[in-house]
């Protein structure tokens, strides 16, 4: 045994060892072999010799190997023998305490003493009561000194916290530990009360971190005495001006808990904590700052402080928003000096608003002169909804009579200046520094400011819902400013443009006259548009953002001698395509002003013809956006104006489509992926054509709409427009020929069919029949089947049968070619699916395509179900089989989808009034292997996951089909070939009576719920507790 334990413990000393310079292959063989020792049974005996070895490796592992088999095998101890444990277990703990073992050793001890009080305090009688009182007075006894037990009662808090626990458990381990709270209180208070500077710093770090893992458990009545002696201990030491960091810091962080984790955490406590902070801040926090602006960097002590404004920011946000104007003085109590001369509480506040301002204004650049302003950033947000809800009666602890509209008023005000300053300084922050700098600075510092400008956008639209047009007109005054300025920056320009860019979520929909200058002459006029790629960019960009803004603005027709602000901004945007920089975003923007613009821009169509005529530099990614940008404006015209500028357009790709598929090198990845730019070009001008409004036209009966359709209808059948949708579907069909089985291709094609597809009621001139396109499915799944293909198959059986607003009573049921074109597709895809899904282990490797087939076949149930009863016997039978296969499946999506196919097989079956015997006929023939396998899924062969979904389905078997249920339930369960489990014959009994009992839902679903617990052996268990109550 020696000897064997002396192996073990050199395994240990060569794998954690500095000086082994393992490989990696040995450093996996060696902490597997480590991991086969725990566990081993006989791991149990190493406990002891390994702490008292020598090495403090061998230590830690002999204490982290009783965590592990106390955490992972505690089912197969002794119970006989778990009291010896728990005191063997104290014995070591204090033992290791008194002689100073490494802390690491000791935390390992510590939440293996927390992991098995959890498994022994719970127990009638409790097997450890009294816990953290008693072992406390144990390890004490032993000898361990206060920092250790500190420590210990930390991991003790740690560990019931996130333990996961039945709620009975739960509700006695916690009541204990709140009997604790008084002890606990007592031990912090006594080690932070130490004369300081403290004699033993260790001590008083373990104190704060204790006292902080205590909170949740604490009430407000046992944490505010505590409070004042926290903020007393932020001041400098006796016979010291300055702060000690390690000190600061650790009370800054217990104090920030306070204020996140605690009672007090809801905004309470305005007199005990609130105000005493405001005066600390309003004594020492200035200096601080001075010295952060002075150096030049945020130290230790600043960067804490800072995060301590954040905290009491966010946790008293509604009392720092009601007392902005407030005239009411401070509670005496909180200072030695006299009320009267106390200054009123909207100093202190506002005091704490500058402070704060002063972090997000930190000089130089975020991430490389600073990394605190950005922390401040979510506090201007709370402050703007706290301002927006302020309760004038919201200070509790005061008699202040209510707020009159004279301070409501005072507080506005004072608010607009502190959000004024607030966008002058963001504004600072957010540019760029000059290009000499920017060079110098790595990727991912570009990414973390790029990241930052984002941060302050949102804070911006804070700042304007506070200030409105105002904060409009400060930064549009300031761009004009510097705008004539001979020697303007154009990076503050751009700050400015980013700014305004940020807050269009916010600005309405009307007329602006900042914006018109903005647009016009004095802004948009007056920048480049050669060069200044940044600032180009930003501004386009910004016009692509406020794209809906310019329908509220008149846009006189073309030759008119007035200024058009729309005209002007697509200008600006269309002469930056020709530039690779700024193709991009030029694209997407003019994409975004002509689909929010297109009845405006309509007549200027004649424009847009010779923007097509000059796109042939523009690449061909940025030519598919603007494109679809020329057919947004084409929707606007009368259906038969359409039909010469789509044909224009759409006819040099489609020839650009046929070259690549009757070129000699069509294998070629150069020639696949022209033909892939192709498809997505025509897929954007499809998208183009399709309106962006009218949604409900379907359920528009009225003569205009009518008309309407029938004007699209004719345009539709005009020859140009027939020939060019044939090519389209030609060219569709040759590609399937060539490159079906190519990923790209089949993206390409997806977003065709999405983009060329539409409802009868949104049909365009380019949209596609779903037959046609049906077909052409069935072709690429024969050659290679993927999940893409069955999702296309299942969208364009929905436009087979389109939704209506009509009463159900009235529908209208897709007409015999609908239906057959359904016939014919599933009797083709099924073949495919069902032989792709027969080889071994094609249904476990291929959940993507799983779940895709029976979401098409769920469907085809719920439009077209008779369909299903067409298809040969064998060929339904094979459905229903992979069906109830699926049911073990373990990846959850293929489950959940086959679960939802038969649950709608089986309803609309049930519904369908002209099956004639269709429903009684498949409860015979396939009733009840669907029973068997939700039953078997629920004992065990699914995962616990998918239980709801099984229950659907069984509740839909119990409704429709009850005597028959009962009959297949009773059989199955009790069958000797069932799925084992530990369901005893009872508990199967239990189920049974209670289902059919009452046969409600809800009564169904518990049941089950029930006996998948009881089958899987986990009734009682925090994993069924989950469950049940999930």
């Amino acid at each position: 045994m020696f000897n064997a334990q002396h192996r073990q413990a050199l395994l240990i000393q060569q794998a954690y060892s500095p000086q082994a310079h393992l490989s990696s292959e040995d450093q996996r063989r060696l902490q597997q072999e480590l991991f086969d020792i725990q566990k081993r049974p006989e791991a149990w005996g190493l406990v002891l010799p390994f702490l008292n070895h020598d090495d403090p490796n061998v230590q830690f592992f002999g204490a982290h190997t009783i965590q592990v088999k106390i955490a992972r095998d505690w089912s197969t101890f002794p119970e006989e023998n778990t009291l010896q444990l728990r005191d063997l277990l104290i014995d070591l703990s204090g033992r290791s305490m008194a002689a100073g073992r490494n802390k690491v050793v000791l935390r390992k001890l510590y939440v293996a003493m927390s992991s098995l009080a959890i498994h022994l305090c719970p127990k009638t009688p409790s097997e450890w009561p009294d816990w953290p009182q008693s072992s406390i007075q144990s390890l004490s006894t032993l000898g361990a000194p206060v920092e250790a037990l500190l420590d210990y009662l930390e991991i003790v808090a740690e560990e019931v916290a996130s333990a996961d626990l039945l709620q009975p458990q739960k509700i006695k381990i916690h009541g204990m530990l709140v009997d604790c709270v008084p002890m606990v209180a007592q031990a912090v208070n006594t080690s932070v009360s130490r004369p300081r500077p403290h004699p033993a710093p260790g001590e008083l770090q373990s104190a704060l971190k204790c006292f902080q893992a205590w909170l949740p458990f604490m009430r407000a009545d046992a944490l505010t005495p505590l409070i004042p002696l926290l903020i007393d201990h932020l001041t400098p030491a006796p016979g010291s001006s300055d702060l000690d960091e390690t000190e600061f810091t650790a009370i800054s962080d217990a104090l920030q808990e306070i204020m996140s984790g605690s009672a007090l955490s809801n905004g309470s406590g305005s007199k005990t904590l609130t105000e005493p902070l405001l005066l600390w801040f309003d004594c020492y926090g200035s200096s601080i700052i001075e010295n952060t602006i002075k150096e030049g960097f945020a130290d230790g002590v600043s960067h804490s402080y800072c995060k301590l404004l954040v905290a009491l920011g966010d946790q008293s946000t509604q009392y720092l928003a009601t007392n902005l104007a407030s005239s009411s003085k401070l509670d005496p109590v909180l200072s030695t000096s006299a009320s009267s001369s106390l200054p009123p509480k909207s100093h202190f506040v506002q005091t704490f608003l500058r402070q704060l301002m002063a972090y997000s204004a930190l000089p130089g650049y975020y991430g490389v002169d600073e990394e605190e302003s950005e922390g401040t950033l979510g506090f201007w947000y709370l402050f703007q909804e706290a301002l927006w809800e302020g309760d004038p009666e919201y200070d509790s602890d005061t008699s202040t009579p209510p707020s009159t509209n004279k301070r409501e008023g005072e507080q506005m005000t004072i608010a607009k200046a502190v959000y004024s300053e607030l966008a002058k300084v963001l504004q600072r922050k957010v540019t760029w520094p000059p290009s000499d700098v920017l060079q110098g600075w790595p990727r991912d510092q570009k990414d973390k400011f790029q990241a930052y400008r984002r941060d302050v956008g949102d804070t911006l639209l804070n700042a304007y819902y506070i200030l409105r047009d105002d904060l409009l007109a400060f930064y549009i005054n300031d761009i004009v400013h510097r705008l004539s300025q001979p020697n303007h920056n154009w990076e503050d320009i751009e700050a400015d443009l980013h700014c305004v860019l940020a807050v269009q979520e916010g600005v309405p929909l009307e007329e602006n006259s900042h914006l018109n200058r903005l647009f016009g002459s004095e802004v948009l006029g007056a920048l480049p548009n050669t060069g200044a790629a940044r600032v180009r960019r930003t501004m386009i960009v910004l016009i692509g953002t406020y794209a809906t803004w310019f329908t509220t603005q008149y846009t006189p027709p073309p030759g008119a001698n007035v200024p058009s602000l729309l005209m002007n901004a697509i200008s600006y945007v269309v002469a930056a395509l020709p530039e690779p920089a700024l193709c991009l975003p030029a694209a997407n923007s003019l994409r975004d002003l002509c689909d929010a613009n297109r009845a405006a821009l309509a007549p200027h169509i004649s424009a847009f013809g010779e923007l097509h005529a000059n796109l042939t530099g523009t690449p061909d990614i940025e030519k598919c956006k603007v494109l679809q940008s020329i057919a947004s404006v084409i929707q606007a015209l009368p259906p038969e104006e359409e039909i010469p500028p789509v044909e224009a357009i759409v006819s040099p790709v489609i020839a650009k489509l046929y070259e690549a598929l009757q070129s000699p090198s069509h294998f070629s990845d150069e020639v696949r992926a022209v033909a892939v730019q192709q498809f997505q070009t025509i897929a954007g001008v499809a998208r183009g054509l399709t309106r962006t409004n009218d949604s409900l036209l379907i359920f528009d009966d009225s003569p205009d709409t009518q008309k309407e359709l029938e004007r699209m209808k004719t345009a539709r059948d005009d020859p140009r427009v027939v020939r060019l949708r044939d090519t389209i579907l030609d060219g569709i069909r040759r590609s399937i020929d060539l490159w079906s089985t190519d990923a790209s291709i089949g993206n390409a094609l997806s977003e065709l069919y999405k983009a060329i597809t539409a409802l009868p009621s949104d049909v365009t001139l380019l949209s596609l029949n779903p037959g046609p396109l049906l077909e052409l499915l069935c072709i690429a799944a024969q050659k290679q089947l993927t999940a893409v293909w069955l999702s296309l198959a299942q969208m364009l059986i929905i436009q087979l049968d389109p939704p209506s607003l009509i009463p159900s009573v009235l529908k209208s049921y897709p007409g015999p070619e609908a239906r057959q074109t359904v016939f014919n597709v599933l009797s083709s895809l099924l073949p495919i699916c069902l032989g792709c899904f027969s080889q071994p282990g094609a249904m476990e490797d291929n959940p993507d395509i799983m779940q895709a087939f029976f979401s098409y076949l769920e469907t085809v149930a719920q439009h077209f179900i008779s369909v299903f009863y067409q298809l040969p016997p064998d060929l339904f039978y094979a459905v229903i089989q992979c069906a109830t296969s699926s049911l073990a499946l373990q990846e959850r999506y293929s489950l959940v989808s086959a679960c939802s196919f038969l649950a709608s097989l089986l309803s609309r079956t049930a519904a369908a009034e002209d099956l004639g015997d269709a429903k009684e006929a498949l409860a015979q023939a396939h009733g009840r292997s669907i029973m068997h396998a939700i039953l078997s899924g629920l004992a065990g062969v699914a995962p616990r996951s998918a239980t709801l979904n099984l229950v659907e389905v069984l509740n839909i078997l119990v409704t429709k089909y009850p005597p028959q249920s009962k009959a297949w339930m009773t059989d199955i369960l009790f069958a000797p070939d069932f799925t084992s489990s530990r369901a005893t014959n009872e508990a199967k009994d239990k189920f049974i009576k209670t289902i059919f009992g009452t046969r409600q839902s809800k009564r169904t679903r518990d049941a089950a719920q029930q006996f998948t617990l009881v089958a899987r052996g986990l009734e009682g268990s925090a994993f069924g507790f989950a469950s049940v109550t999930m």
